[in-house]
């Protein structure tokens, strides 16, 4: 008798843990390869959008309170104020004037 393979690769089966129970699942190569979900530092400051730093309103050392501009972002002609979302003292700035920063960009380190 003449076995036919088949098409689709196998899976490998495994038991996934789910408070206390456990359940048995066939997971994906996409799925295992997948980019594992970091929790953000709150110390370091980030661009949400990329763009052109045109004014940095802070240095190494000074101390800034929540709300406060650290630095200007233009992006599509558009000046973005970046303000600092809580209290603390600048470790780093990691920009200047006139530099093109991507998305995800980091500008700024706190203590």
């Amino acid at each position: 008798m003449i076995e036919k393979k088949s098409k689709t690769p196998k899976k490998e089966v495994s038991f996934l843990n789910i408070d206390g129970t456990y359940y048995k699942t066939r997971l994906t190569g996409k799925f295992m390869n997948r980019t594992v979900w970091d929790k953000p530092d709150d110390n370091k400051l980030f661009s949400f959008i990329p763009g052109t730093i045109n004014k940095v309103f802070v240095e190494k050392g000074q101390k800034v309170k929540k709300g406060e501009k650290v630095v200007i972002l233009e992006a599509m002609k558009m000046q973005n104020k970046i303000l600092i979302s809580r209290d603390g003292v600048i470790k780093r700035v990691y920009v200047k004037e006139g530099q093109i920063l991507p998305k995800g960009g980091l500008i700024l380190e706190l203590k």
